[in-house]
C-alpha cells in the first residue's frame, strides 16, 4: 500500500473542471448516498453544519468506497482543526474566511509536515496512514495535500493577488453569500456588483495558474461560472435537495381542491 494520490489536486492542476455537491446533513448514511451519485467531489462541511470530528470520520469512511473525492471544510482557519482533518484521512481541505496572504501562508504551514510546515507528527497511529501500514506516508503526505482557501470578503478580494500567489495554495473558493454581505448586499448574491467581482476574481485566479471554485445551486449560473474558468464548482447542497423535493411533494398533494 502506498500513499494515496490526490486525484482532485491533479485534476485542478491539469485544468479539468470538477463538479461537486455540498454536504450539510451531517449523516454518514446520507454521505454514502450522495457519494454514489456520480459527482467528482463532495464537500463535507464543518463550518455551517453540525459535523464534529467523530461525525467527520464517519463521513470519510462512508465515502471511501466511492469515486468522488472528499473535501472537508474546517470550522475556522485553525492549525489544530486542520491537523485533525488530515489525520482522519482528508487530503483536501477548504479553509473559510482567509483575508490576507499572511493567513494563507499560515494555512499552508498547517497542511505540511516540517520542515515545510508545522503539522504535528501523529498520523502513524491514525487513519491517514492506515495505522502505519502506508510506507513513506510522512515523506509523501505533503505532496498529496491540497489547500483551498475561501475569499469571501471585500478585504480578501483586495488581497486576492497576494493570496492566490501564496506558494502552497492550490485553489481559491469564492463564497457568494458572505461576499455579497461584505460588499453591502446581504442576501443578494445575484447583485450585479457581486457578480462582477466574482467574474473578475475567477479570471485573476486562473491567470495566476491556480484553481478558482464556487458554490451555486443555480444550474445556469453554475454553467456560467464554468464557462468563465471556474475549475471546482459545487452545483447543489444536500439539505436544499431534500427540502425542495419534500416541500414540492407535500405541496402537490396538499393543494386546495
Amino acid at each position: 500500500m502506498s500513499t494515496p494520490l490526490n486525484p482532485f489536486k491533479q485534476a485542478l492542476r491539469e485544468g479539468r473542471p470538477q463538479i461537486g455537491l455540498w454536504l450539510m446533513l451531517a449523516s454518514p448514511y446520507a454521505t454514502e448516498i450522495c457519494a454514489s451519485c456520480g459527482f467528482d467531489w463532495l464537500l463535507i462541511d464543518s463550518e455551517h453544519a453540525p459535523n464534529d470530528v467523530p461525525m467527520l470520520l464517519g463521513a470519510l469512511q462512508a465515502s471511501a468506497a466511492y469515486a468522488p473525492h472528499p473535501v472537508t471544510r474546517v470550522a475556522e482557519g485553525s492549525a489544530l482543526l486542520i491537523k485533525q482533518h488530515l489525520d482522519l484521512g482528508a487530503q483536501t481541505i477548504l479553509v473559510p474566511m482567509v483575508d490576507t496572504a499572511a493567513q494563507a501562508a499560515q494555512m499552508v504551514q498547517a497542511m505540511r509536515y516540517p520542515p515545510q510546515g508545522i503539522r504535528g507528527v501523529g498520523a502513524g497511529s491514525a487513519r491517514a496512514s492506515r495505522w502505519s501500514s502506508v510506507p513513506n506516508y510522512l515523506q509523501n503526505a505533503n505532496d498529496a495535500a491540497c489547500l483551498l482557501v475561501q475569499a469571501e470578503t471585500a478585504t480578501a478580494i483586495g488581497n486576492l493577488d497576494a493570496i492566490t500567489n501564496t506558494e502552497g495554495v492550490d485553489g481559491v473558493f469564492f463564497g457568494p453569500s458572505d461576499l455579497a454581505a461584505s460588499l453591502g448586499h446581504l442576501g443578494n448574491a445575484a447583485h450585479p456588483e457581486v457578480q462582477k467581482v466574482i467574474e473578475q476574481s475567477i479570471r485573476t485566479v486562473r491567470d495566476a495558474g491556480k484553481a478558482p471554485g464556487i458554490l451555486t445551486p443555480d444550474e445556469s449560473l453554475a454553467k456560467r461560472y464554468l464557462d468563465m474558468g471556474a475549475l471546482f464548482v459545487s452545483v447543489g447542497i444536500d439539505v436544499a435537495l431534500l427540502v425542495n423535493s419534500a416541500r414540492g411533494l407535500a405541496k402537490r398533494f396538499k393543494q386546495p381542491a
